[in-house]
């Protein structure tokens, strides 16, 4: 459970599509993710997004916030984090903020994205060292990925075995490929109802926190706002599942299927 709030920011970074024409979300939109660990409600995660500035720029800020409640917060207290500064325009960061305390274990970095200069400087503020990246094309950090994806990707054209590649820059691992493959399409019953969602396969890294390469399944809604609807995970010790549990301002219509 220690990784459990990480797994959700990363899962949901690569997981939502939206037409190209149209943006899926604006300013105000809230989401609300409740977590299990096993037979335990272990957390809760919410997403808002914000207006701001960077240097005079328009941008979207993004605060992701998610704690441990209840009985799950007696064994393991989590208190995490995650914010983005990014472009309403193309979507590009400029600036990731990641402060996490997760059972005394804590990391404080933010992330400058200089794209002037082709340059992204780290700053690991609990160790006081920083750190150069040179940017590449298209690349994202966390939070600003999911966003970015739910804009620039055509559902008819996602095609059921293939992936989709996307550059992250992500303060553990520095920069890497993001893989997520295409599944098809499937009905999911919510506590709002049925929905038809897009099922994805987030391609992971196996170790110590994932059981396997391919251990990770969501399902996202097939409207044109593409918000997650679901997450599953098997970890090396039990399994995550996550479902939207509360949502605010979204920008398009929430398509529930009647019976």
């Amino acid at each position: 459970m220690k990784k459990a709030l990480i797994l959700l920011f990363l899962m949901v970074a690569g997981n939502s599509f939206a037409q190209n024409q149209k943006s899926a979300f604006e300013s105000g939109e809230w989401l609300k993710f409740r977590m299990h660990y096993g037979f335990l409600n272990a957390s809760y995660a919410t997403l808002h997004v914000k207006n701001a500035k960077i240097d005079s720029i328009p941008v979207y800020h993004v605060v992701g916030h998610g704690e441990t409640t209840g009985f799950a917060s007696l064994f393991f207290k989590v208190d995490d984090t995650y914010e983005s500064y990014f472009d309403k325009e193309d979507g590009r960061p400029y600036k990731f903020i990641r402060k996490i305390n997760e059972g005394g274990y804590t990391k404080d970095v933010e992330i400058n994205f200089h794209h002037d200069k082709d340059k992204a400087v780290l700053n690991d503020k609990k160790n006081k060292k920083k750190f150069n990246f040179a940017l590449q094309d298209s690349i994202q950090d966390l939070i600003s990925a999911f966003y970015f994806l739910r804009n620039n990707y055509e559902p008819e054209d996602l095609v059921v075995g293939e992936a989709i590649d996307l550059k992250m820059l992500y303060d553990d691992d520095g920069v890497f490929n993001f893989k997520l493959k295409y599944l098809g399409k499937e009905i999911v019953n919510t506590k709002y109802g049925k929905v038809e969602c897009l099922k994805f396969r987030p391609l992971v890294q196996s170790g110590r926190v994932f059981k396997e390469k391919e251990s990770l399944s969501l399902w996202v809604s097939n409207d044109d706002n593409r918000i997650p609807i679901r997450i599953k995970a098997d970890l090396a010790v039990g399994a995550i599942k996550a479902d939207l549990d509360g949502y605010n301002g979204l920008k398009h219509q929430f398509k529930i299927i009647m019976d």
